[in-house]
């Protein structure tokens, strides 16, 4: 498809204040573009929907637009030939192969941090299309006020998506046990409970009707496929995880196993882009929400970033805290849970398990519970918030609580 070029056209650019171009886009966990004084790169920005939307600008103007159907229809605008760009996008699905295409043709690409795009101007004015979105990114990237994604590298990239494929299929192995459940629940059937893994072994021993048995036929051939597929998905995990020596140091804590470290080391990428615990817990979404407006108040945890990975993390939380063998972790979390109650307590220690696996993987060093006990005891006084119990985590590792 031919690209449409308006700079040929008189541009009629929106109004100066839709934009907001006095807002911060800063932030602890985030990272800005700096400043780097007048630059001779182009300042470029795509909008990524069900098509493209092109926007540049220099000196404050408009001086191209395009929409197109496929990133190769904008060869004539950013294809190896054309001048070097400094291109902001959207963290999107598409986002990793479309930074790796426009570096291969010269130019910068720069994520967009997704969740802060609204104070850059992005759907101001109850005015939001793919047009007027991509001059917002374009103006902001001009403006050094663009907050950055971080962008995975390609072996983790590799790694997220073996995670992803294998949380995929026990979600599909999950649906369909439960709806083999609610059949023989329709047809008086009685199933006895027993782990996912051991369901279809079982199924095949009880005792159930002709019936039941070829309605739920098609449903077991699928749970069958599904099986299959999920222990050449495990394999695949397992080879992409041997590239990877942390995996195998965070597996040292206790309730952590491949499944927990690989989707860790597959979300926080590289631990030295955070300072503190508290950032790597507030970038999984396990601190509280805070409303201070008037004084401090604590609420439920953000569930901000990778629900996945939070997921695992809280069942890992569950598996010290149901464990027979003692742990400085599992007795902390005993005694938040008589002042808090179970649940509480269970999402506090994964919390704190989230900041322990950081500091380990930044200094490179295994669990050590002989040198974790005396900080959970200091730490435990009758006054503690347990809501709080996350917003220091940095200082367990500061004193040495992690060899």
């Amino acid at each position: 498809m031919p690209v449409t070029n308006a700079g040929k056209k008189k541009v009629v650019d929106s109004p100066p204040g839709a934009f907001a171009s006095g807002t911060s886009a800063r932030s602890v966990a985030q990272s800005t573009v700096e400043a780097q004084g007048e630059s001779t790169m182009r300042t470029v920005a795509l909008d990524w929907g069900r098509r493209i939307s092109f926007c540049e600008v220099k000196g404050g103007e408009v001086t191209h637009r395009a929409t197109t159907d496929s990133l190769e229809a904008l060869v004539g605008l950013l294809g190896p030939e054309t001048p070097p760009a400094k291109v902001a996008i959207e963290a999107c699905r598409e986002a990793w192969h479309v930074a790796k295409r426009l570096r291969e043709w010269g130019h910068v690409p720069i994520l967009v941090d997704t969740t802060r795009v609204r104070q850059l101007g992005v759907g101001q004015h109850k005015r939001k299309n793919d047009r007027i979105d991509a001059e917002a990114l374009a103006r902001a990237l001009a403006e050094n006020r663009l907050p950055k994604a971080h962008e995975l590298s390609e072996h983790r990239q590799r790694l997220r998506r073996a995670v992803n494929g294998r949380a995929l299929l026990i979600e599909m192995k999950s649906k369909v046990i439960i709806a083999i459940r609610g059949e023989a629940r329709t047809m008086g059937q009685a199933l006895g409970s027993c782990n996912a893994d051991d369901f279809s072994e079982n199924l095949e021993k009880w005792q159930l009707s002709a019936e039941f048995k070829a309605q739920v036929a098609p449903l077991r051939l699928v749970l069958t496929t599904v099986e299959s597929a999920l222990l050449a998905a495990d394999e695949q995990l397992a080879k992409v995880s041997v590239e990877e020596p942390a995996t195998s140091l965070l597996q040292s804590a206790p309730g952590v196993g491949p499944i927990v470290a690989a989707s860790f080391v597959s979300v926080i990428d590289d631990p030295k882009r955070f300072k503190t615990a508290h950032q790597v817990e507030a970038y999984i979404g396990l601190v509280p929400s805070e409303n201070t407006s008037i004084k401090r108040r604590l609420g439920s945890i953000t569930k901000q970033g990778n629900s996945y990975l939070r997921a695992v993390l809280v069942q890992a939380a569950w598996t010290i805290a149901r464990s027979r063998a003692s742990s400085p972790l599992k007795s902390w979390a005993k005694k938040v849970e008589t002042r808090r109650g179970k649940r509480v307590a269970v999402v506090a220690l994964a919390r704190r398990l989230a900041g322990v696996l950081w500091a380990m993987w930044r200094d490179n060093k295994s669990f050590a519970a002989s040198r974790l006990c005396p900080t959970l005891e200091k730490r435990d006084g009758p006054a503690e918030r347990v809501d709080a119990v996350g917003l220091a985590l940095s200082v367990l590792s500061q004193q040495g609580a992690i060899s």
